[in-house]
């Protein structure tokens, strides 16, 4: 299998800098051969993607392309952490937080946004458990926010 570097970059994808916390805690953490990150947001060089809703004033393609930046930002929290996206051994549980209205219950399909990308940056290894909670806001207003558990090697 090809590095998981090269599969974002046959995706035209690239690891972004790991975005700073936006409160008083740690992107990462590592526990024996487990990593957890912090939610990530759909942060792009320091900016939002999208504000708002899904179900409102979010489309839903933008709220998968929100999941996707917010797995992106959470690799890159990884890396920064273990060095080399080659030692992730699996993406263990994906947890997504979709901004909703009341009566949104695509919650699942934003989510894939992540699952979707880790599937094709990481391959079997990428299957993984998942949430997918619809809430009534995030920080910043972010549409989606996204953390991984990982196992390294």
């Amino acid at each position: 299998m090809s590095h998981p570097e090269e599969k974002l970059a046959e995706l035209g994808l690239k690891l972004p800098e790991v975005a700073k916390p936006v409160a008083a805690y740690v992107p990462v953490v590592r526990t024996g051969n487990l990593v957890y990150t912090s939610g990530q947001l759909p942060l792009r060089e320091g900016a939002l993607i999208a504000t708002g809703k899904n179900g409102d004033s979010v489309d839903a393609a933008v709220a998968v392309e929100c999941a996707q930046q917010c797995a992106l930002n959470a690799l890159a929290a990884i890396k920064s952490e273990i060095g080399d996206l080659a030692n992730i051994t699996r993406i263990v549980k994906v947890v997504a937080f979709v901004a909703s209205t009341p009566d949104f219950t695509g919650q699942p399909q934003v989510a894939n946004g992540a699952s979707e990308l880790l599937g094709q940056v990481f391959g079997e290894a990428g299957q993984h458990a998942r949430s997918a909670v619809g809430v009534p806001v995030l920080p910043l207003d972010a549409p989606v926010e996204v953390e991984l558990i990982v196992e390294v090697a």
